[in-house]
């Protein structure tokens, strides 16, 4: 078995371990920690990350991770599972995405040693974390009003992510090109496959996201040997290889007449903008065949500001 070694902490064979990685500390002194659990199995195997609040705000995630380490999701047959409920420590306890110096954490990697905060956090995540990791998933939360249907992402350019994927099996399989930057890319460029899977809206948990991800976890690690056991899929799951945003064409009041994860058709009446006085009123239409996968809660909108997102084929 390889040796898994994170900031200076050993996990041998058969370990449990927390760690409490220092990071940085409060203008008062107050340290700041990243719990880090690391479950090892004796019988050798796949080092598996599971990693949630790269976004302080984003609660769905940080409860699919957190569920994983109170169950016995976290404990595999064979390899290892890391576990990161919430990295980004300084937004979850402001409730805010990104960090004090206001940069977003997932657009910092690699990172430096001797960068800003984020840059700071992301260097100790690439030298320390990822070196030991052979596959991940990164969970995710949908913007302050943004509710996405849950969703895995990836670029799907080698077989093995696109396997891993599939055996997630979200209700969608969505093709995001890597941003500069981010995780992903990073993770990539070092030969770590990282998933990112999205779904629900920020401070809001909702079961059937934190299910349908804690479900995936565990159909995951069957696929790579890791456990002996998995939850059937009941849902087919679909591969969508373009995404759009139907924008607002008039200021108003957004009512909206789709689900989140409807079929529709390109034509389709999606719901209307109306002025709040009652006096005028925009259908808005589908302009694709496919399916939403996201849509915009807030009733207030502003021409332009994104309605709602459709996957197609």
């Amino acid at each position: 078995m390889d040796k898994i070694v994170i900031d200076g902490t050993t996990i041998l064979p058969g370990e449990q371990v927390q760690i409490n990685a220092l990071i940085g500390r409060l203008p008062t002194r107050t340290p700041i920690t990243i719990p880090i659990f690391v479950s090892r199995s004796k019988k050798d195997g796949p080092v598996l990350l599971l990693m949630a609040g790269m976004h302080g705000d984003e609660t769905n995630g940080i409860e699919i991770v957190r569920r994983a380490i109170k169950n016995d999701i976290y404990h595999p047959d064979r390899g290892t599972v890391i576990a990161i409920p919430v990295f980004n420590v300084y937004g979850f306890i402001n409730h805010s995405r990104g960090l004090p110096d206001g940069k977003d954490l997932n657009r910092s990697f690699p990172g430096s040693a001797t960068g800003s905060l984020a840059s700071r956090v992301a260097h100790f995540f690439t030298t320390q974390i990822l070196p030991q990791v052979d596959y991940g998933i990164d969970f995710h939360t949908g913007g302050a009003s943004l509710n996405n249907f849950p969703q895995i992402r990836g670029t799907f350019e080698d077989e093995q992510e696109m396997a891993l994927a599939k055996a997630f099996a979200a209700p969608f399989t969505i093709y995001a090109p890597f941003r500069e930057k981010s995780l992903r890319k990073t993770a990539s460029k070092m030969g770590k496959p990282i998933l990112v899977f999205e779904g629900g809206q920020t401070l809001r948990l909702r079961k059937q996201v934190v299910d349908m991800g804690s479900d995936g976890i565990r159909r995951v690690m069957k696929f790579l040997d890791m456990r002996d056991d998995a939850p059937e899929v009941d849902i087919e799951t679909r591969i969508l290889r373009r995404t759009m945003w139907i924008r607002a064409r008039m200021s108003g009041m957004h009512h909206t007449r789709v689900r989140n994860g409807d079929a529709v058709k390109k034509g389709e009446v999606l719901g209307f903008i109306s002025d709040p006085y009652g006096q005028s009123e925009k259908a808005v239409k589908c302009t694709e065949n496919g399916f939403i996968i996201a849509i915009n809660n807030y009733p207030v909108v502003n021409m332009g500001d994104a309605l709602l997102h459709i996957g197609a084929f």
